[in-house]
């Protein structure tokens, strides 16, 4: 399972690394990156539900 952001929607409002932070984290600039892949197989859950709560909808988990 791969995970993306596009980037230029990113509001950096840290939800997805409050919900799971085994793949997504805030970088210097406050916005969300993707810094583990492929996503852990016990954390694929999390991440989909990431992406499924994410307002701007700018995170796919595939």
């Amino acid at each position: 399972m791969k995970a993306t952001i596009d980037r230029d929607g990113c509001i950096g409002c840290g939800l997805c690394s409050e919900i799971c932070p085994e793949v997504f984290r805030m970088d210097d600039e406050g916005l969300a990156e993707v810094y583990t892949d492929p996503v852990p197989a016990d954390a694929e859950e999390a991440a989909q539900e990431a992406a499924d709560n994410c307002p701007t909808g700018v995170i796919t988990v595939e």
